[in-house]
């Protein structure tokens, strides 16, 4: 949906002694801008259900895939408890999902509760479709956090085209 913008624009001209005002209104057509697509992995769990419920509830982002090994074909609204669904079902491959949502080529970020033994796996394989990622681990080892921090400079390093 394009939005209206308009504003009010005052320009002021010297003209020896007097000075003059002009006032005019531009208004212009702003082109859509397209939400940030969020995929939840470990979307079931109690955080993941905080998470999808908290998306939809911002402006600028959308749930965009839930994935957890529970509930399965589940519409991901109806398994937090929304009023409606959000026609998106769970669904248990991570990379599936990732390539499905990388080919739209828009933004998209993954938030990522899952464990410590699969996080790092995770990481990897959104930054091989080009997103970003956000991890809450509990419990994770300090050799997984080292490890991540190592591969997330060097992916940013590479990934970076222009400053």
């Amino acid at each position: 949906m394009a939005t209206l913008g308009c504003q009010f624009h005052c320009r002021m001209h010297h003209i020896s002694q007097n000075v003059k005002a002009k006032r005019f209104i531009s208004c212009s057509t702003n082109p859509p801008q397209s939400n940030i697509k969020v995929i939840i992995n470990g979307a079931v769990k109690e955080i993941g259900r905080a998470a999808v419920i908290a998306v939809t509830k911002a402006r600028g982002m959308e749930v965009a895939g839930a994935i957890d090994s529970h509930s399965v074909g589940e519409d991901i609204g109806m398994v937090c408890d929304m009023e409606q669904p959000l026609e998106i079902p769970v669904m248990s491959d991570l990379t599936m999902v990732l390539g499905s949502i990388s080919q739209s080529k828009a933004r998209a970020v993954v938030i990522d509760f899952t464990d410590a033994s699969t996080v790092y796996d995770n990481v990897k394989q959104a930054t091989a479709f080009g997103m970003r990622s956000v991890v809450y681990v509990p419990h994770i080892q300090l050799e997984t956090v080292s490890a991540l921090s190592a591969f997330c400079d060097k992916a940013s390093m590479v990934s970076t085209g222009s400053v």
